[in-house]
């Protein structure tokens, strides 16, 4: 009795999780994710931030490797300020969900914040972004001539937005 009470258990743990697998549509996900090749690569350059009254200046890298044949994106990002200072280092992760239909971006910071977040295709770039008490922030991203802008802005109403970050990267050669 005890041998078929597992029997069937296991039949009913494998025919589960080949339902879920099947859902899971991986040439749509690495149709998706092909859009985003534009940001792979090694990319060198400066920014800055604001932090209240503060502005901070920084160099650094994105590093953007495709991984998993392509279904999902790794990106390592490491800038410090002129005194060799780290100000902000992430790991992140971007993925096609081929069931909700959408992009998927995990961030962790060296800070120990970590992130879930929609990524979006827009007309010139990538955009994703989220909510906080306060308002809206948001980053656009353009990979255009092999040179990496990205910008972030805050808004408290969604209509007006205040640049808080901007960088400038090129791909390495």
């Amino acid at each position: 009795m005890y041998r078929k009470f597992i029997l069937t258990v296991v039949m009913i743990l494998g025919c589960v999780m080949f339902a879920g697998a099947q859902e899971n549509n991986i040439d749509l996900q690495k149709a998706q994710m092909k859009k985003l090749d534009g940001m792979v690569g090694q990319w060198n350059g400066s920014g800055w931030m604001q932090q209240g009254p503060n502005r901070t200046t920084f160099t650094g890298t994105e590093n953007v490797q495709r991984r998993l044949g392509g279904l999902a994106l790794l990106v390592e990002g490491k800038f410090a300020n002129p005194d060799g200072r780290v100000v902000h280092e992430t790991l992140a992760v971007l993925s096609y969900d081929s069931k909700a239909l959408k992009y998927g971006f995990q961030t962790y910071l060296a800070t120990g914040a970590i992130g879930a977040y929609d990524f979006r295709l827009v007309e010139n770039g990538y955009e994703w972004g989220f909510q906080t008490p306060a308002g809206t922030i948001r980053y656009s991203i353009s990979t255009k001539n092999e040179v990496w802008f990205e910008i972030g802005e805050f808004s408290r109403d969604g209509k007006n937005w205040i640049k808080f970050f901007e960088m400038k990267l090129e791909r390495a050669k």
